[in-house]
Order: structure tokens, then C-alpha cells, then sequence
């Protein structure tokens, strides 16, 4: 190995402890005082509790484990959203697992803990996954209820939602561990089946308190919304467990009976291993967003036997385009080459350099209709994102750049397999579109460290904010120095560089994750898996199609 090798291996293993420091920190919660506390009372952790329930051993991922970080400083912070979400394995049956987190806020619903809450709901319904809820929750957080209650992606989505999954059979169970009031006391009763925990779990619209505000009436919690009053007087819960490790074996056997799915019918064999060991791929990726790497390499370390057949090898060369299999899946797989590409000469073409990581009209023509090919055969989509955006300039532009990429664009959003997205490098600009961002319906959208979300590079936006201050501030009669420019542009670049970080996106749930580049093979064929529990129902079209 080279010298940059074992540089850029160095650089990026400390990201990944990086990601590790950050999630063992998200991973407390609120904090160990709480947990404490929350042990005092007989109860299980969300994290403690999902742990128990899933199957030992099995595989799981979590959905938005940095979401709300560095969010709501004033209110104390919101750690994972104050929700943990996981899919995994019950009785070996592939489950969603959403458990309020009571140590942030007794469970509290912030902004973001809707939004990931809906997340969840979300991936159930793309994927007809079961999905269960460990309710343990004070409700909706008052000192920001203008931010949760009443828009159409708030709080009562929740409900709305429960509602759709059931009519289309999508099993829902609910497990009331801890508080469970007013509003969302409907989430577990708008669920298939509904346990409660004996003296620690307790439903009502009102709590004694406000009970005794609102009509007089004196009365205990347990008394107005306990295990015993819903299990044996109002019939509001199916199931009294004892303690949480009673409720959650209840879930397991519940869901041990669930029958099989109808499935999508995509392409799976043993799974091999890569030839090339994955380990490599912190050699590869290169520590300077500058500096060129060879995609191709990536790939070879994430596909199966390292095999791939390229669809259209020696045309449109910054968009490789290639079908492999993943843990034994099939996949197409779309991927921006970050080499800088010495396209083929001819006499009616001459040779011309093209750079690594920007779409080009041939890149884009190829990639749509590789995405045509793969929606035709059934096959799931992978996008491996390191693209800085769409060749600009006169050549670009006369050559119809524009309508090449909504090509690129059409083929995505109107693709009806499952797409799953990596962010590998860069995502900038419309790039980030063409290649499957947030916006268009990825079933499941992760980054490794190394990734950067953003319209533009830090560098680049911050060259162009710069004039921008400049100007205004030449305008009100102030001297720029250079010393003054070198100081204006660093505090500019910083601030954008802080919102172009993998876990600025992670926290606003823009990603589903921020990852080990070494569990993107897991994160992949687990998603595949989900994708497979609902069968296609709607044919590829393109619409309209200007060719």
C-alpha cells in the first residue's frame, strides 16, 4: 500500500470513531441519573427494552439514532428525538420497533420526534413491515406545541396513519409501558392489539390533575386509567402484562403467530462475501474531498464476490452503471466515478477529458435508462452518491444538459422499484436529486463520515457568501482589508462547513443514519428484505419524456 493509502486509512477509522463516540453518547439518553431512576421504578430503558425484544443475535438498524442532535440547546436537548427506532427481528420475523425514550423529557414530544415517529410509520408503509410501539410518553412537548400540534406532518399524521396502516393490514401492535395522555392515547388504541403494564402503564385523555381542574372530580391515575380499569372495566387494552419483560414476551409470542407475506418476488441466492476485503475502502476513500478515487474499487468491496456486469462500460463514463447482488440480492447498482474520465477519441468525437463526480448528458442519458432497465426486470436500485452536480458551461448547456438531467430525474422519481442511497463523498446540488436524495422516496438513505449534504461545497459557498458580504458591507462605507476578507471568508466557511456535516443532516432526519462504511452490505439487504414484504403494484412510466 502507499503512503496516501495509509494516510486516508488513518483519517477515515477516525471518523468512524468519531461516529462511534457520537452514538455511545446519543445511546444514554438522557442521561445515566435518569436511567437510574427510571431502574428504580421497575422499568427497562427503550433501548434496554427493543434489546429484549428483538431476537439475540440477529441483525438490526436504527433509524435516526442522531436525530435532534445539537437541536433545542434551550430546552435541554433532545437526544436520538427522544424516540428509538429499530428494525429487526421478532421470532424471526423482520419487525419496526418504535419505543418513546422517558428518560429525555418523561418521553416528550419535540418537532423531531414527530417527524422520526413519522419516519417510522413511513418505512412500515412503503414496506408493509410489521410494526410495534413501546409507549411510555408525557405527550406533546407544551413549551413548543405550535410546532408539533396541528400542521398535516405533525403530531395528529400519527393517528391518521395508524388509521391507513390498518386498512391495508399492516399489523400493528402497542405495548402502554409508562404515561400514555390525551392526544396520544390513540396511537396504542388505533393499533391492531393493545397491552398495558400493571401500576407503571396507565391511558387517559386527562390526568387526575386536570380531571380535578376540569369537572371536580377526585381520583387516582390508577384508578382512571391503570391495567386493571382498561383490562377489565373499559376494555380500552387486550392484555395486562406484569412488568416490561412480561409485555414483551407477550409481543413475541403475538408475533410468532403472524402469518406469511405476500411477497415482491425479488432476486435472491447465498449470499457470497467480497473477494476484495471492505477494510480497504478507508485506504480508498481519500481524506481531501480534492483528490480522485476509483469508484469502481468501492464497489468491488461492497457486491458479492466482488462480480459485477457494467451496463454500458465505455459510454457516459462518469456514471457507472452495473448489476451485482448484495448479501445474495440482485441490484443495480448507479454510482458517480470520481476519477477524471479520458473519454475515447474519433473523428467525429475527439478525446476530451471529463472530470470525476459531475453528471455529463451521456452519463445521464445512460444512467436513465439503466433505471428503465432495472424497473423492467424487477431488479432494486443502489445509488452511490459522491457527485458534485451537472456539467456546466456553453458545451453543456447548447448540448441540452438541462433536459438530460430531467431525464435523469424522471427516471428516478418515477421509478417504482426500491431505491436505497448512499452517500459516500459529496451530495451537492441537483446532483443530489439525480441520484436519489431525500426527495424522492429512497426506501431507506444512509451517509458514511465521509459524506457531505449541501447545494454547493463549503469552499465554493463560501467564495460566493463572501462577495455577498463584501459588497453590503462596502456599501455602508466599511474598508475590506485582506486580513479582514481571510477572516470573513473563515467564519462563513465554517458555519457552512457545520451544516454540510453528515450529522447535521442525521439530525434533521435528512439521512436515515450515519454509518460504518463496513455495515452498508447489512444496511442494504435488510432494506431489500423490507421492500420485499410489499409486492409492486404500479407500472414504470416515464410520462412524458422529452428524448
Amino acid at each position: 500500500m502507499d503512503i496516501n493509502f495509509n494516510k486516508n486509512e488513518d483519517y477515515n477509522k477516525l471518523l468512524v470513531s468519531e461516529l462511534n463516540r457520537r452514538l455511545a453518547k446519543v445511546s444514554l439518553g438522557g442521561g445515566k441519573s435518569r436511567i437510574e431512576k427510571l431502574h428504580s421504578k421497575g422499568k427497562l430503558t427503550a433501548r434496554e427494552r427493543i434489546e429484549y425484544l428483538l431476537d439475540d443475535k440477529a441483525k438490526c438498524i436504527e433509524i435516526g439514532a442522531f436525530a435532534g442532535e445539537e437541536m433545542y440547546a434551550e430546552h435541554g436537548g433532545c437526544p436520538s428525538g427522544g424516540v428509538v427506532v429499530k428494525i429487526g427481528y421478532i421470532k424471526g420475523k423482520q419487525c419496526i420497533v418504535v419505543a418513546n425514550d422517558a428518560t429525555v423529557k418523561a418521553g416528550a414530544w419535540f418537532p423531531i420526534t414527530g417527524k422520526k415517529n413519522l419516519r417510522a410509520q413511513e418505512i412500515a408503509i412503503e414496506n408493509r413491515l410489521p410494526i410495534i410501539y413501546l409507549v411510555d410518553s408525557a405527550g406533546v412537548y407544551l413549551p413548543m406545541q405550535d410546532e408539533i400540534f396541528p400542521d398535516k406532518e405533525h403530531f395528529g399524521r400519527i393517528f391518521r396513519n395508524n388509521a391507513i396502516m390498518s386498512s391495508m393490514g399492516i399489523t400493528q401492535i402497542a405495548a402502554v409501558m409508562g404515561s400514555c395522555v390525551a392526544g396520544g392515547a390513540y396511537l396504542p388504541i388505533m393499533s391492531d392489539e393493545a397491552l398495558i403494564v400493571d401500576k407503571t402503564g396507565s391511558i387517559f385523555l386527562a390526568g387526575s390533575y386536570l380531571v380535578k381542574a376540569a369537572i371536580g372530580e377526585s381520583i387516582d391515575n390508577e384508578t382512571l386509567g391503570g391495567a386493571t380499569t382498561h383490562c377489565e372495566i373499559s376494555g380500552v387494552t387486550d392484555y395486562k402484562a406484569k412488568d416490561d419483560k412480561d409485555a414483551l414476551d407477550k409481543i413475541r409470542n403475538i408475533v410468532d403467530k403472524i402469518g406469511d407475506y405476500d411477497k415482491a418476488g425479488f432476486n435472491r441466492i447465498e449470499t457470497k462475501n467480497p473477494k476484495e476485503n471492505p477494510e480497504d475502502i478507508f485506504g480508498i476513500i481519500p481524506k481531501s474531498r480534492a483528490d480522485q478515487y476509483d469508484m469502481y474499487e468501492i464497489i468491488k468491496r461492497l457486491v458479492d464476490n466482488s462480480e459485477y456486469e457494467e451496463y454500458k462500460a465505455g459510454y457516459g463514463q462518469t456514471i457507472i452503471t452495473c448489476y451485482a447482488r448484495i448479501d445474495g440480492w440482485a441490484v443495480g447498482i448507479v454510482a458517480n466515478q470520481r476519477q477524471i474520465v479520458k473519454t475515447t477519441g474519433s473523428k467525429t468525437k475527439p478525446t476530451e477529458m471529463q472530470f470525476g463526480g459531475v453528471i455529463y448528458n451521456d452519463s445521464a442519458d445512460k444512467a436513465t435508462r439503466f433505471i428503465a432497465n432495472c424497473n423492467q426486470k424487477k431488479i432494486p436500485l443502489v445509488f452511490l452518491q459522491d457527485v458534485t452536480g451537472f456539467m456546466v458551461g456553453s458545451k453543456s448547456e447548447h448540448s441540452g444538459i438541462i433536459k438530460d438531467g430531467a431525464k435523469m430525474v424522471n427516471a428516478v422519481s418515477n421509478s417504482v422499484v426500491p431505491k436505497f442511497t448512499v452517500i459516500i463523498g459529496n451530495s451537492y446540488g441537483a446532483g443530489n436529486y439525480a441520484m436519489c436524495g431525500k426527495a424522492y422516496d429512497p426506501r431507506l438513505i444512509f451517509a458514511w463520515p465521509s459524506a457531505e449534504l449541501a447545494v454547493m461545497s463549503g469552499n465554493s459557498a463560501a467564495k460566493v457568501l463572501l462577495q455577498i458580504e463584501k459588497a453590503s458591507l462596502e456599501k455602508q462605507g466599511e474598508k475590506i482589508t485582506p486580513e479582514k476578507e481571510e477572516a470573513l471568508f473563515n467564519k462563513i466557511k465554517d458555519r457552512y462547513d457545520n451544516q454540510v456535516s453528515p450529522y447535521y443532516a442525521a439530525a434533521r432526519i435528512w439521512t436515515d443514519a450515519v454509518i460504518n462504511p463496513l455495515d452498508t452490505r447489512t444496511w442494504i439487504s435488510m432494506g431489500i428484505e423490507a421492500a420485499n414484504h410489499a409486492p409492486i403494484e404500479k407500472q414504470f412510466s416515464l410520462g412524458v419524456l422529452q428524448v
